[in-house]
């Protein structure tokens, strides 16, 4: 599974909000044989569906959707199963795209204030696969090393596995 919830801490929020939106926005969808394609389609309609819904209802639970990837249209691919990349701002734990693993392009970012509230907040999320800190606090990251109980954690990594050639659990 890809990333799906990005967990900020205190001011850095905003900012990070704005950063992760513009790109999301310069992602190229297109058909996964087209080597100009950053990102394809997903696997079937009822997978696209099941997507859209989860987008839908995370607006309707409150979050704000500052990236929506609803009704992307691939140019010759009508009938393809696109869902172009969604951010929803502002999610919460009882939302269902937090308590949902939505495998699709959408992240929904979770605002704390503090780190030891998203230490918190990640050891009590039931799919505690990975995780993974971007700080430039070698106190932070070591805090961060220490505390959270997941299988795999990441510091200034996009996406703590291992390399191919290890074996993986997930």
């Amino acid at each position: 599974m890809a990333i799906s919830t990005a967990v900020t801490v205190g001011a850095a929020s905003d900012d990070l909000v704005a950063e992760v939106s513009q790109r999301a926005l310069s992602v190229k969808v297109g058909p996964g044989r087209d080597p100009s394609s950053e990102m394809g389609p997903v696997i079937t309609a009822a997978a696209r569906d099941r997507i859209v819904g989860l987008i839908g209802a995370g607006e309707q639970q409150g979050a704000t959707l500052t990236v929506d990837g609803r009704g992307i249209e691939v140019p010759g691919h009508g009938g393809g199963f696109f869902v172009g990349p969604t951010v929803l701002d502002k999610v919460s734990t009882d939302m269902d795209v937090y308590r949902e693993e939505i495998f699709g392009p959408v992240l929904s970012v979770v605002r704390t204030d503090s780190v030891e509230d998203a230490i918190a907040l990640i050891n009590a999320n039931p799919y505690g696969n990975g995780t993974a800190i971007f700080t430039s606090s070698g106190e932070t990251a070591r805090r961060f090393q220490r505390g959270v109980t997941v299988g795999m954690i990441g510091i200034n990594v996009p996406i703590p596995v291992p390399m191919a050639y290890y074996s993986f659990g997930g």
